[in-house]
């Protein structure tokens, strides 16, 4: 594999430099002096901002994008081999890494990296450990799956010592990762478009453990069944956190609003408060794991709450957007049936009248192999309503549809309806709302654009 070196920088050509994640890695190696080119099918302004830091950017996809001199091609999941320029690179014989794999040679290149990984909860984590490293003097280089406000979008470039980065599961991405510090938040049935089933996700979990360096560390929720099989045997330190038997678990929580504070047993260690400004009892977990993997990087407990007290969420997660009259209007990205149970609970702390959910299931494949779970988790609203389902990658329906979902809800006994356009769902839920009420926009697709056009 081609090996990224800090101190020998190349020409690199990045197919789909536009995505959130690539654009990102692009925007590091432009800072340590790599020669940056891409291209993308629309400009942005994630490709304007590294025009401005100096890569060489081609809107369109064609062989000769690619510069004389590249030595390095990056490719997303979404780039196939009928693509030309990928065409272009197999046949000029260049030297060719995935995206996930440019972020594996990455972290190689810093002396303390910490991949935070598991089904839910990565982006809030990764944000809340960044936070407390940004209020320290580790100043972390951050690599996040969502915009961070703290840092202005989804990378921090700091110091070449110390990287924090998601690792997400999907295709196996985090396979390409060989952290010091490793966080498993969860492990869930989820993409089985890809995963067999949720053996196999387990499977590549342990996998992921495994490549944890031995003088490093594993975080990980003891409240993943039969935790023993992903931990047994690991050459690396094992670090647990959730239940009243682990390293670390919470209680005495107390609740105002957002905030949210509670004790932190860990093992070793000195009982202390800690506040959160996030609701929901699965930001608790979340904390737990973030701060014990910053107490074993060595970062001071008082410098952990002072990150946590200016860590407010990212845009996505449990977003306040405004308010519709007397509506609060709230976005987030959940699309499991975990996140929407997390999510819901989380708004039933909020002081409100009634809450509307309204969803947009994410592929086809995951609301068919999930469909039971979906229609279970909405009914934690008062009011349900299913737009239809956001395609992404897949094509086929697998004969499932947003209405399908609606009855499945319905037959539950909630109050569920199904819409085939978001200016049907704009116009019932101006109609119908009120004062005091409380409105969530919920997926991973394009739903957030009710919420925005409701408040517009």
């Amino acid at each position: 594999m081609y090996q990224i070196r800090f101190d020998r920088p190349v020409s690199v050509h990045f197919i789909g430099i536009g995505g959130i994640s690539m654009s990102g890695l692009a925007a590091l190696l432009l800072d340590r002096g790599f020669r940056v080119s891409g291209s993308d099918i629309r400009a942005s302004s994630l490709t304007k901002q590294l025009e401005d830091a100096g890569a060489v950017i081609r809107i369109g996809q064609k062989a000769e994008n690619i510069p004389d001199d590249c030595d390095l091609v990056v490719y997303t999941a979404a780039v196939h081999p009928d693509n030309p320029e990928y065409r272009a690179a197999v046949s000029r014989r260049i030297a060719m890494l995935t995206r996930a794999e440019l972020l594996g040679e990455i972290m190689a290149n810093y002396p303390l990296s910490v991949a935070v990984s598991g089904t839910h909860g990565k982006t809030t984590t990764t944000s809340m450990l960044s936070h407390m490293t940004m209020a320290s003097d580790l100043d972390p280089t951050i690599s996040v799956g969502g915009i961070l406000p703290s840092i202005g979008g989804n990378i921090r470039i700091g110091s070449a010592a110390f990287f924090i980065t998601e690792a997400c599961e999907y295709t196996n991405s985090f396979l390409s990762l060989y952290p010091r510090v490793g966080l498993i938040l969860n492990i869930d049935a989820d993409h089985l478009d890809f995963f067999k089933d949720l053996e196999d996700i387990r499977h590549s979990f342990r996998q992921f453990a495994t490549q944890i360096l031995p003088d490093g560390a594993l975080v990980i929720s003891s409240r993943i069944p039969r935790l023993s099989e992903i931990t047994d045997g690991l050459s690396c330190r094992v670090i647990t956190f959730g239940e009243p038997d682990s390293d670390y678990y919470a209680d005495e929580i107390t609740r105002e609003g957002h905030r949210t504070s509670f004790t932190v047993h860990a093992a070793g260690r000195e009982d202390e408060r800690f506040c959160i400004c996030v609701p929901g009892d699965h930001n608790i977990q979340n904390a737990l794991a973030a701060i014990a993997a910053a107490d074993f990087i060595g970062v001071e407990r008082n410098k952990m709450k002072e990150g946590l007290l200016t860590f407010h969420g990212t845009d996505r997660r449990f977003q306040e957007k405004g308010k519709m009259g007397d509506v609060t209007v709230i976005d987030d990205y959940a699309h499991h049936p975990t996140e929407i149970r997390a999510t819901l609970r989380a708004a039933k702390t909020m002081p409100c009248n009634e809450i509307w959910c309204v969803f947009q299931p994410h592929t086809y494949s995951r609301t068919k192999s999930l469909l039971s779970e979906f229609a279970q988790a909405l009914t934690l609203a008062d009011h349900v309503i299913i737009a239809e389902i956001y395609a992404a990658r897949e094509t086929d329906t697998l004969g499932m549809s947003g209405a399908l979902l609606s009855e499945r809800i319905s037959s539950l006994g909630a109050d569920s309806r199904f819409f085939p356009d978001f200016a049907s769902i704009e116009a019932f839920l101006r109609a119908n709302t009120k004062p005091g009420d409380l409105l969530i926009t919920m997926g991973a697709g394009d739903i957030y654009k009710v919420g925005e056009d409701l408040l517009r």
